[in-house]
């Protein structure tokens, strides 16, 4: 008796292209539901089942190249669109810009998609049944770097509250997504019984919770503070200074703490204008180091996106500066081209933007050890938190997350901020404007928090990091040379094929 497949339950391969194209549509947006704010971690290996499944019966049916781009970038888009729904927030600030808002999405999901669209015309190309397994790891690794990269809900970045999460610790994020790949690949068995029970198996493997692990603690204790400061205030002349009174007030709050944490961009004047604030931060911290994020201005006369380390008498005595800095917010790519056409972005209020530090830094910490610290975007990218001179004690991330609405984006940063914790089994301060501050352990486990949206403070125990883990050793060329030579080989092995055939 012939065996049924899963396209023919479907009838994929017998799908018109209309037909196919919403079946994209539908499981991308379906996909998206597993990341943040969401969690219905399941949908994602749904959706990755489909591509596969949709893939093979484009290959059966010997459907174009083109007709398998444009179905990956209908998933893609999908995704993304919901995924990044929060990027219409940093638009709405200005009232100037908030018509840019749906057509930002818009190109945002497009753009995104079409990496995708990128795997599933490679697969297609190389004429391989499981070859999407590894171009769709490929390209998600190039959406890590490629125009200084935008690894933004990436699929592992789904997987934190899991068991299977842990393994960002041994593969990182791409290899973790060449996991999910792989998993995927039970859409080609053909038994349906083998299909459906490997299927099912996949699923109960990724509801499993991490649990509540208690990391082993420093003896050592962060204050995180949480000022809360809506965007639209927090540079108002008349409201301004009110969020910095507020984050006195709690540096000042009785408590044995170590070392006082505030957000990005913190007080609302640059350095060197800025030192009676200062003092007034070191007087309220007493003997308590304070670091804190703050623009100032570079002998070159650049300003940069900083945070700054203060003594008891408010002193300045590390400095770090935000070196991967965010496109169209942080400088304008192409600014002569867009101010001719008249368009204005989040970056043009910073003057020509921001100067670039000069990379990774550890800072001295005393008692506590050193921390590599993050400041907002540079928390999305492993390989710049691999990029360490040294391995610190732990990381801090100050952020100013109002830019990212009040739903999907603060929760996503902060899923982001707990894979790097994981992968360098290093525990993680966070302080962040509106929320989510929260000191996460090296398991990426949440120790304590402050919500979204709310003003406070937390006085967190800083836990001991993990033993070495070997993504953090390895990094990623060893997955991206791994990838490169199996496409290498699988189109040599087509050529090989396609001469054969001719002769």
């Amino acid at each position: 008796m012939t065996q049924t497949r899963f396209d023919d339950v479907l009838r994929v391969s017998k799908m018109s292209p209309w037909q196919t194209a919403a079946l994209m549509l539908a499981f991308g947006g379906i996909g998206a539901l597993a990341q943040e704010p969401f969690g219905f971690v399941p949908c994602l290996f749904a959706m990755m089942f489909v591509g596969m499944t949709q893939h093979a019966a484009g290959l059966r049916a010997d459907r174009s190249a083109w007709f398998a781009a444009r179905s990956g970038w209908l998933m893609g888009f999908a995704y993304f669109a919901i995924t990044l729904s929060w990027i219409i927030s940093p638009f709405q600030v200005d009232p100037s810009t908030v018509w840019m808002a749906p057509f930002g999405l818009v190109f945002m999901a497009a753009g995104m998609a079409l990496f995708w669209a990128l795997a599933f015309w490679m697969a297609r190309i190389l004429r391989c049944t499981w070859a999407l397994a590894i171009t769709w790891t490929l390209v998600e690794m190039l959406r890590a770097y490629v125009f200084t990269g935008f690894p933004w809900a990436t699929p592992p970045q789904a997987l934190v509250d899991l068991w299977i999460g842990q393994a960002l610790s041994l593969v990182g994020p791409h290899g973790a997504m060449f996991v999910l790949g792989l998993a995927a690949l039970v859409a080609l068995l053909k038994h349906p019984v083998l299909r459906f029970g490997a299927g099912a198996a996949m699923i109960v493997v990724l509801i499993i919770p991490l649990g509540n692990i208690r990391p082993d603690l420093t003896g050592h204790t962060v204050r995180l503070v949480q000022p809360n400061a809506p965007q639209t205030e927090k540079w108002a002349a008349d409201t301004a200074w009110s969020f910095v009174d507020r984050s006195l007030g709690y540096t000042r709050a009785a408590g044995d703490v170590d070392l006082v944490l505030w957000p990005e961009t913190s007080v609302p004047t640059l350095l060197h204008n800025a030192e009676n604030v200062m003092q007034a931060v070191g007087e309220a911290g007493g003997d308590t180091t304070v670091a804190l994020g703050i623009l100032r201005a570079r002998d070159d006369g650049m300003l940069v996106n900083s945070m700054v380390v203060l003594d008891g008498a408010g002193t300045v005595t590390q400095t770090y500066d935000k070196h991967h800095l965010v496109p169209f917010g942080e400088y304008i790519p192409l600014r002569t081209a867009f101010n001719a056409v008249g368009l204005n972005f989040v970056g043009d209020m910073f003057g020509d933007g921001f100067g670039r530090g000069q990379g990774a830094k550890l800072l001295d910490f005393g008692a506590l050890g050193t921390a590599l610290p993050l400041i907002c975007y540079e928390a999305v990218f492993a390989h710049d938190v691999g990029a360490a001179p040294a391995r610190p004690n732990f990381l801090i991330q100050i952020t100013n997350d109002a830019w990212f609405g009040d739903f999907a984006g603060p929760q996503q940063h902060l899923a982001q901020a707990r894979m790097r914790a994981i992968e360098q089994g290093l525990p993680l301060a966070r302080a962040a404007n509106t929320g989510i501050s929260a000191m996460i352990g090296p398991r990426g486990q949440i120790i304590a928090s402050v919500p979204l949206n709310e003003a406070g403070f937390v006085d967190a125990p800083l836990p001991e990091p993990r033993r070495t883990t070997l993504y953090s050793k390895s990094g990623d060329k060893p997955l991206g040379a791994f990838l490169i030579l199996v496409v290498l080989m699988l189109l040599f092995s087509r050529l090989q094929r396609t001469h054969k055939i001719k002769d």
